[in-house]
Order: structure tokens, then sequence, then C-alpha cells
């Protein structure tokens, strides 16, 4: 079992910048990938960002170039650096952990932007 914590969230302005983190405890020595999710009010949750074990990242279009997601091994923590924030980034971001064949999912922490 993987237990994920997720911290960082918070009101900021358009333009702003947050960064969020997900402190992985439990059975975490088999962890591949992390990642973030994020579901706005009324949507579909949709993947924000993913980095495997090696570091090897991914983003959503929507985010390249804003967002950067980062991983500390020995810290067993996830990071998302997101700027130049966007009201429509509003949502509750989700950390995610791949182990073996299961997805473990955090929470979630409120990130509102507003214009």
């Amino acid at each position: 079992q993987v237990q994920l914590v997720e911290s960082g969230g918070g009101l900021v302005q358009a333009g702003g910048s947050l960064r969020l983190s997900c402190s992985a405890s439990g059975t975490i020595f088999s962890i591949n990938a992390m990642g973030w999710y994020r579901q706005a009010p009324g949507k579909q949750r949709e993947l924000v960002a993913a980095i495997t074990s090696d570091s090897s990242t991914n983003y959503a279009d929507s985010v390249k170039g804003r967002f950067t997601i980062s991983r500390d091994n020995a810290k067993n923590t996830v990071y998302l650096q997101m700027n130049s924030l966007k009201p429509e980034d509003t949502g509750v971001y989700y950390c995610t952990a791949d182990w073996r064949t299961i997805r473990f999912w955090g929470k979630g922490t409120l990130v509102t932007v507003s214009s």
C-alpha cells in the first residue's frame, strides 16, 4: 500500500505561481511513475503531468512551458511547479503513484486562480 499526501494548494492571482508537493509513504520501494491530475468544476479529471522513476516526463498540452514536474526519490516526494497560472488551471489537483499494477491516489489539494 502507498499513502500520498498533497500540499501547496491555495488561492493565487492569474500570472502567479504555486508549488505543489506530494509525499509518499508505505510500500514505496516499488513505485514507478508518479503524476498529477486535476479536476475542474463540472469537468472530468485530466492528466496534468507525469514522471517515471528515471525522470522521463510528459505534460498536458495546456500546461507545457508553464508547469514543471520533478521528483526527489530520496524524499519520496514529487513536485509540481506551476507558473503563469491561468483561471482555467483552477481545480483540485491529485497526486498519483503507480505501484506494480495499482495506481494510488491522494485526496487532492485545491488550486484556485483568480482573474
